[in-house]
This record gives C-alpha cells, structure tokens and sequence, in this order.
C-alpha cells in the first residue's frame, strides 16, 4: 500500500485530501507545517507526498529543497492557493513531480498522484535491477591501502599491461578487476571471467581455448572458449593459482603469440585479450612446489595489485557497513535504518576471517532481525548466531541444540534489553 506524506497548515485541507486518499487505498500521514514535514521524511520512507507552499516556519520551497537532499526518488507534488506560473516553473525547476492549485480537481489530482507513483515504482526497479545486472560497485574506503588501489588503477588501466590482483577469499579481487576494465580503453568490449578453481582440470582447456566437434566424446558440437569470447575486451581469470600445469603451458603460449588453438583443432586462431588474473595463493610458493610455471607468472605479473584484509583496513568499516545497510533496506523495501555509533565499534572490534563478503552478510543479518537503530547489542547477538562461544550473559550457549533455539532465546534477550 502506497504511504502519501501530506504536507498543509490548513487542517481542513488535509482531513480532506486524507479522506479522499483513503478511500483510494492509500496509507496516509499528516505534518501540519514544513518543519514537522522535514522531520517525518527524515525517520520515515514515504512513496509521494503532498505539500502546500504558502506555510509558517518553513514554506514549501524549503520543504521541496530539503526533500530532494533526503529522498531525491520520491516524487512531491506541489498544491497551492496562490498558484502563479513562476510559481509552478519554480517547482519544477527544484525538483517537483508537478503543480496543482487549490482548490484541486480530483481526478486530475488522482490521475497526478497515480502517475507519479508509477514513475517512482519504475525509477526503484529500474536501479534494482541495474545493480543486480551490473556487478560493478564502487570500491569503498578511504584508508591508505584502499585509496593506493584506486591510484593504481586508474595509472594502469587505460595501458595494456596484464595484472595479478592478490588477496585473501572475499576482499574483492572481482571487483578490483572490472574496475580495471571499466576504465580500460577496452570498456565497450566483453569483460569474460574464468573461476579457474571451479572447472575441473579435464576441462580447464576446452573452457579457455574451446574445442572442435568430435574432440572427445561429448564433444557433439563445435564450442567457442573465453579466449575468443574475450576478443576486444578483458579476460579476468579468477584463482588462477589452481590451474593446471597443462592448461598454464597452453596460456604462457597464447600471451605470447596472441593465437590459440582449440581443443581437437590444429587451427591457429589470432586472439586480442587483456588478461587480469587474481588468486589467492601464494604463488612464489606455489612455483617452489612444482604447482605453478615461473615463466606464466612473470608474463601476469607486469602490474601486481594487493588487496588487504578487512581486518588490515577496520578503519573503512564505518563507510562499507553504511553503503551495505542502505543498498540491502532499498532492496528489501524496508524502512530506513542506521547503526548506532557503538554498532558501528562493535563491527570494528570482530575478526573478519571472511573479509568484505562476511561483512556484508553480517549487515545483512543485522537489516533484518533488527529495529530501526542497530545497536551494539544487536551485532553481539546476530553478527555470529551460528557460533557457539562458550558464555553470554552467563548463560553456557553449548545448552543450544541449533540455530534456531539460539534465535529465540537472542530474540528474548533483546526484548528485554529494550
């Protein structure tokens, strides 16, 4: 049910306006001046509102300004008894969804209000799905390491250069990756990417370099592989630590003639990639081993990239939690919620084995079974319900059989802190 936030210092008018919104289906709250309007939209999420202009304290000019700095999507609707075309140009000028005078028609009123949640609807689906069709989020952070990835990035991107990006499981390699390539002369190209860790070793080559129909036995037609996918564009290969020494062999000889050759093919086929690669191995140990080819790994390694540890960079967690919480409550569709400062130390104080990817997990756990303020005792009690240490608030927690026992009792014990 939509929620209308109506704005107006005559109360007539908004028992009126509230009346008729009703009776439409819509959910409905009142500010009786522009002050107490700001302050609704600051602790509320609102899918329209209605706002006089003519007002004590605050008018709405202020109130219009004010709405587009705290939610720049929701659409406001300006009424006025007054109404001038500067008036209306004005509006619409700051932000306004569009101008009605008073008293207003209702069905065009209706027709208005309709209208500006369909497009509030499409602008909140359109951006939804643009995130979750396009992986590429900002790099967040504002420590040392972070803001020396950022500047090396945007030195070596617009180069041909092959990269390593280096890093623990959950740092963000990935990302650090297609920055690379969204800032490359090759961003209008594919960026194609390999988990060398998750194909098995058997098919590795047939996945990089394709395969001709007939080459082994379910082979039953001829097969494109990422090398030629790639064509124009980036190659990322992920992991690429646990690639096989066969498959390394076949790569070294494609980076230094550009050519490949498919599976069961003795067809050379000229290839333009720019190759990103990422593990998280130790690869001078790996070539110690006997695992990894030395002569592979300096043709990678023109430009390295080390992404740090969360736990070597707590200082951006502050930043990387907000962005979580407000990317995961728009999402959901929740109401807006923000972490208390001592939510925010707490998050600083845990170990972060898995790094960005735990993190955001954890923000997502704490958007959920949370109120609107996350407090510190929320991350105690939900940032690792799956963990058993060995006393909370005296209470031995190897009593709990499962997850779900713990929950209600957490559940339980929040109630009664709060």
């Amino acid at each position: 049910m939509p929620k209308i936030l109506i704005i107006d210092d005559e109360e007539l008018i908004r028992e009126t306006l509230r009346d008729i919104l009703e009776h439409e289906g819509y959910q409905v709250e009142e500010a009786s001046d522009g002050q107490m309007g700001i302050n609704l939209i600051k602790k509320n999420s609102f899918d329209l509102i209605l706002c006089d202009i003519k007002m004590p304290k605050v008018d709405g000019m202020e109130v219009l300004e004010k709405s587009m700095e705290l939610a720049p999507d929701v659409p406001v609707i300006m009424i006025s008894g007054h109404g001038t075309v500067e008036t209306a140009i004005e509006a619409a000028k700051k932000g306004a969804f569009d101008f009605i005078s008073k008293p207003p028609d209702l069905n065009r009123m209706l027709i208005t209000i309709r209208n500006a949640l369909d497009k509030s609807t499409l602008i909140t689906e359109a951006r939804t799905l643009k995130r979750k069709v396009s992986k590429t989020r900002e790099i967040i952070g504002e420590s040392a390491a972070i803001q020396a990835i950022k500047d090396t990035i945007d030195r070596v991107a617009p180069t041909e250069a092959r990269i390593l990006v280096t890093g623990a499981n959950g740092t963000g390699k990935e990302l650090v990756a297609r920055w690379i390539h969204e800032k490359s002369q090759r961003a209008e190209g594919p960026l194609v990417e390999v988990n060398c860790a998750a194909i098995p070793s058997e098919l590795i080559e047939s996945e990089l370099f394709g395969h001709e129909k007939g080459s082994f036995t379910s082979a039953i037609k001829q097969r494109i592989g990422k090398f030629e996918q790639a064509n124009g564009g980036t190659l990322f290969l992920d992991e690429i630590g646990d690639m096989s020494l066969s498959a390394q062999a076949k790569v070294l000889r494609a980076l230094q003639e550009n050519k490949i050759t498919r599976v069961g093919g003795d067809k050379e086929t000229p290839v333009n990639v720019r190759i990103v690669a990422a593990t998280n191995k130790n690869l001078y140990n790996e070539i110690q081993k006997g695992n990894f080819r030395e002569d592979l790994y300096h043709r990678l390694s023109v430009i390295l990239i080390h992404v740090p540890s969360l736990n070597e960079r707590l200082e951006d967690i502050p930043l990387l939690a907000e962005s979580f919480l407000n990317e995961i409550v728009a999402d959901y569709k929740m109401q807006p919620k923000r972490f208390g400062s001592g939510a925010i130390e707490a998050l600083q104080q845990m170990d972060w084995t898995g790094n960005i990817r735990e993190l955001h997990n954890v923000v997502e756990r704490l958007a959920i079974l949370s109120q609107e303020q996350i407090t510190e005792r929320d991350v105690e009690l939900y940032a690792h319900p799956g963990l058993k240490p060995t006393h909370t608030d005296g209470l031995p927690l190897d009593k709990f059989n499962n997850l779900k026992e713990f929950l209600q009792w957490a559940e339980g014990k929040w109630k009664e802190a709060h």
